[in-house]
């Protein structure tokens, strides 16, 4: 994943998290918005309860591979992936399936809000 493709910036990561528009599983919080520039991007943090320092960046290095293996870089939607607990627990491939699913479910939830703003703009 290119670095122009990654949220870096603490203000972009709390301005995310305040819209309050995510889904969650047992292994990831996702918060999205529409993008901002013409491609969309992705953040990743891994709080201190994950490990040293040495342990999150091995969990973001995955990540980051999970993302450009999955169909995430062609989402209409900026990204941000809170790690959980339980992620420690599970090995590469099931980590990848559950970011998958959750994806999928950012997707389609993503397209119903995209959807009900269409509806209520044919109302007003």
């Amino acid at each position: 994943m290119k670095k122009e493709r990654r949220i870096k910036k603490n203000e972009e990561f709390q301005q995310m998290i305040h819209e309050e528009k995510h889904v969650s599983s047992n292994l990831f919080v996702v918060y999205y918005k529409p993008k901002v520039m013409e491609y969309n991007r992705v953040g990743i943090s891994a709080s201190k309860k994950m490990g040293n320092a040495v342990e999150r960046n091995k969990i973001k290095r995955q990540l980051r591979m999970m993302v450009q293996e999955t169909d995430c870089l062609s989402m209409e939607q900026d990204v941000l992936l809170l790690v959980r607990k339980a992620y420690l627990e599970n090995d590469y491939s099931e980590n990848k399936k559950g970011l998958e699913s959750i994806l999928k479910k950012v997707r389609m939830r993503a397209y119903r809000d995209q959807e009900g703003e269409k509806k209520n703009e044919k109302i007003v």
